[in-house]
């Protein structure tokens, strides 16, 4: 086991926020000292059943955790996933079904492991300490915590000076995450910037029960590729872990030059040494933004589809988008010899382009749209098809049209 001081300058890479720190460095020496590892917590509700690059954040951080012999502990909230986590949320979610969590729970057992060590996590369901609670017991989980503090949250408070209605059912949510570190007792509690209160009551609950207090550590909040909002797949910022090697290296070519640097240290496995070399490199403009963006998009295609994967996907970028030559994998479609002229946002659609034809209108507008290689920017236009016509729509999707 590494020393404190060496353990705490790879453990605090990319935090927001320890909570408290002081006391992450107290049972950091206690672990060394007895070579008893710590038991890191991260809690997922299976409400959303692919993972993407933001999710990984945390997942890395508790993947360095591992690596340097503490014990990595996910729950998986098949009990809290029925009521939802209400932080950051402006109405009361919608409740999942028993059959739809169980269903997303199994999708992240499978893709937390493109992260995460199998033989060293332990994988545990909350329903197994939560469903067995009488009713007495919920009243007395329920007593060790006011409305007023209940209250303080932002997004309970901002719904409550709105008029907009909280559930009851909604409260018990950060006390039931709280009372998972209770079960566990867990020494560090791991979630986004966004899980504060949720983190932090986990803290209260142990001292309620007698036990030394948990120590809350945040991540902060990983930007889509539109370098402004969360990544998210509802808004189409996202790169998937489970993506094509050439649908991720494309994505991640177009990661916004600021934060490229952010992107490195949150979702990639570079050393500590290099990425002080790449911001020196950024600082001093030693190193190109284009290459740079390179490495990212092979090393992101490396972690999770292998290295061959990773040199094909660099291969076929370098060869289509700097040599401007074809994809050699184009998906051919079939069409009728006879077929009148077809309306072009009407063809996308067909072709798998676009999936409406007002997604489609504003791609052609954009003058994202060509074929055979000339751009075309009339919505409207009417188009006669042709064998071997290649129809593009972006960087990255391509369709070849076979008349028959």
């Amino acid at each position: 086991m590494l020393s404190v001081e060496q353990q705490l300058r790879i453990i605090k890479r990319g935090v927001a926020e320890i909570l408290p720190e002081p006391l992450l460095v107290e049972k950091l020496k206690r672990s060394v000292t007895t070579g008893v590892p710590l038991k890191v917590k991260l809690g997922l509700d299976p409400t959303a059943p692919d993972i993407h690059l933001g999710h990984t954040v945390v997942l890395r951080k508790l993947k360095q955790f591992q690596d340097l012999g503490h014990q990595i502990i996910i729950i998986i909230g098949d009990f809290t996933g029925r009521i939802g986590d209400p932080s950051g949320k402006s109405e009361t979610r919608k409740a999942l079904t028993e059959e739809d969590v169980l269903k997303n729970a199994k999708t992240y057992e499978e893709q937390i492991f493109r992260v995460l060590d199998k033989e060293k996590t332990e994988v545990v369901f909350n329903s197994s300490w939560l469903a067995p609670l009488q009713f007495s017991d919920v009243v007395k989980l329920a007593a060790k915590y006011t409305v007023a503090r209940m209250l303080e949250r932002d997004d309970f408070s901002r719904r409550f000076k709105e008029g907009r209605p909280i559930s009851v059912h909604e409260f018990f949510y950060p006390l039931m995450q709280g009372y998972d570190s209770v079960a566990l007792q867990a020494d560090i509690e791991f979630g986004g910037t966004d899980q504060k209160f949720n983190l932090l009551m986990g803290r209260h609950l142990q001292e309620e029960y007698g036990q030394e207090p948990q120590v809350a550590a945040m991540m902060p909040i990983l930007e889509g590729l539109d370098g402004v909002n969360k990544m998210s797949k509802s808004l189409g910022n996202y790169i998937g872990i489970n993506e094509s090697p050439k649908e991720i290296y494309g994505k991640a070519m177009s990661v916004p030059d600021e934060l490229m640097l952010r992107y490195y240290e949150l979702v990639t496995d570079v050393e500590l040494d290099e990425l002080d070399q790449i911001r020196l490199g950024m600082e001093n403009h030693t190193l190109h933004p284009r290459d740079l963006k390179m490495r990212l998009a092979h090393i992101l295609v490396r972690l999770y589809h292998g290295p061959t994967a990773a040199d094909e996907a660099q291969a076929e970028f370098i060869r289509v988008f700097q040599q401007r030559d074809l994809p050699t994998d184009i998906p051919e479609h079939s069409m009728a010899k006879d077929s009148e002229p077809v309306w072009l946002p009407k063809l996308l659609v067909t072709l798998g382009l676009a999936v409406s034809n007002s997604e489609a209108r504003r791609a052609i507008v954009a003058g994202a749209v060509k074929i055979n290689g000339d751009k075309c920017t009339d919505p409207d236009s009417q188009l006669a098809l042709a064998d071997d016509m290649i129809v593009q729509n972006g960087k990255r999707k391509f369709a070849k049209i076979k008349l028959q």
